[in-house]
């Protein structure tokens, strides 16, 4: 039987990689699979090496580095004098994977990155490493397989996973009824990010954009979601006695529904964008993050809409200027501005019709196939 052995670091990479393993299992791939992940793998009958606790963690302590090189040669001896995978696929999560990447083409195990790091977006030199490291690119933006192309490396273009995975519009009525809110009043809905530094730099003036709508908007109700990887307590530490609707584990279903959101960058954008939910982007991190971020990057833009059309769709206040006047400007600019409201949902349309209709973990299940079964 062959082996396959998959790293994800964040609680994304392990959704996207659970639906890889379905859909190799779906088209009766005669595969053993172990892997770094958390919950959706490990339902799906993946034995995990590790979950993705060390993994997940953000920024350049001295213990996050001790612990990720721990977590890494540990992980490297026991694929090659264990395991023995006859393939290992990446799943995003660049500076660990591309660290692995290079031993595990040194020790004669075939690499695929599915999600490769967006080396269009910063940190371009990545992509020699990507060139020297790994055996095949599965990509998710069409221009991306241009890009690589230019440089001699192998990629397939898979279409981006949100695609065929995101669910249907929620039924506004019903979601509104089911969580107590009125079904006459517009919906706000903010997401303050998935890992709890972020919520640590957001969640205070989120809440006090909150408050600033509220005072001049009576007929606005608020609600926030609450990443599904993040527990109870870490929530209940941020808001305190703040009065507001939290909706955990839906994130989807408040996407479609709301009529305005404020959003910590990610994912998430593009999300509702494909949901064409009018929206802003409002995202502060550590100085010095902030200050590596601005040396490496290679454009200005840093939502994914605005990224693939090229062009400024989203408002995007970033760092200093992320102050309650200026989310409230942007709210109030796309709830009663209508013009401005229309010509945003109709930029999200032809963003979202640039993506592919392709499955896209259904593509990386074949690619895989088809290579270790010729």
């Amino acid at each position: 039987m062959k082996k396959i052995f998959i790293i994800t670091g964040e609680y994304s990479g392990d959704i996207h990689a659970s639906k890889v393993v379905k859909e190799l299992r779906a088209i009766g791939a005669d595969v053993e699979i172990e892997g770094i992940g958390g919950l959706n793998l490990e339902a799906q009958g993946v034995k995990l090496f590790s979950g993705q606790e060390k993994m997940s963690a953000m920024g350049i302590s001295p213990k996050i580095i001790i612990e990720h090189y721990k977590l890494g040669k540990e992980l490297l001896n026991y694929l090659k004098n264990e395991y023995k995978p006859d393939l290992v696929l990446l799943i995003d999560y660049g500076a660990f994977n591309l660290s692995v990447a290079k031993f595990l083409k040194q020790a004669g195990i075939k690499v695929f990155y599915y999600i490769p790091p967006q080396v269009w977006a910063s940190r371009k030199y990545r992509i020699k490493l990507i060139k020297k490291y790994v055996d095949k690119v599965l990509c998710i933006f069409p221009f991306e397989k241009t890009l690589y192309a230019q440089y001699g490396i192998d990629t397939h273009y898979c279409g981006h996973p949100l695609v065929s995975q995101l669910p249907p519009a929620a039924g506004k009525r019903e979601f509104l009824r089911a969580h107590g809110l009125d079904v006459d009043k517009k919906l706000v809905s903010v997401f303050p990010g998935s890992r709890e530094f972020e919520l640590q730099q957001l969640m205070g003036v989120f809440k006090d954009s909150v408050k600033k709508l509220r005072e001049r908007h009576p007929d606005l109700q608020f609600c926030i979601s609450q990443a599904p990887n993040l527990p109870d307590s870490t929530y209940k530490k941020y808001l305190q006695d703040f009065d507001i609707k939290v909706i955990k584990g839906e994130n989807q279903a408040l996407l479609s529904v709301s009529d305005a959101l404020i959003l910590a960058s990610g994912t998430v954008a593009l999300e509702a964008c494909l949901y064409k939910t009018p929206m802003i982007i409002a995202y502060r991190g550590p100085k010095i993050l902030y200050w590596i971020y601005l040396f490496v990057r290679c454009i200005k833009r840093v939502s994914l809409p605005n990224i693939i059309a090229d062009k400024s769709i989203i408002p995007e206040i970033i760092q200093n200027d992320v102050t309650p006047i200026n989310i409230t400007y942007e709210i109030e600019e796309l709830l009663y501005n209508p013009e401005r409201r229309e010509n945003m949902i109709k930029e999200l349309g032809k963003v979202k019709s640039m993506l592919s209709d392709k499955n896209s973990a259904l593509e990386v299940a074949k690619v895989i196939d088809m290579e270790l079964f010729p």
